[in-house]
């Protein structure tokens, strides 16, 4: 489900919301919605695993690959959530890599049966 418009105004939000659906909408139950704060946010039921800005995407990850991705400057903890071990990127360069990402941040939300589905396909 995609929702019909989004919380991107800049055309280089829109660019990297097209980037990042072109990555998760096909992972099995992915909804798009907007949430209080105006961010397009990624979820698997009713889990967040990516909320998008115009300055950038923060997906879901754990402590330790956190700590790992923290040591290249492109990658920083946000506000808030970054102590969960989540992770923002304002300007993605390498979309294969932010891909893996992506996807990985689904399986840290996803339940025990979409992961096992998801796999299956991978």
């Amino acid at each position: 489900m995609t929702a019909n418009w989004s919380g991107m105004k800049t055309p280089e939000g829109i660019s990297k919301l097209k980037q990042v659906r072109s990555i998760v909408m096909a992972l099995p139950e992915v909804i798009e919605l907007i949430d209080g704060h105006g961010h397009t946010t990624f979820k698997v039921k009713d889990k967040s695993f990516i909320i998008m800005s115009d300055y950038g995407i923060t997906f879901k990850s754990d402590l330790e690959n956190q700590e790992i991705l923290l040591q290249q400057e492109r990658f920083f903890k946000p506000k808030y959530i970054g102590h969960r071990g989540w992770v923002s990127i304002s300007e993605p360069s390498d979309w294969e890599e932010m891909g893996i990402l992506l996807k990985e941040a689904y399986m840290h939300a996803a339940p025990k049966r979409l992961l096992q589905q998801f796999l299956a396909t991978e």
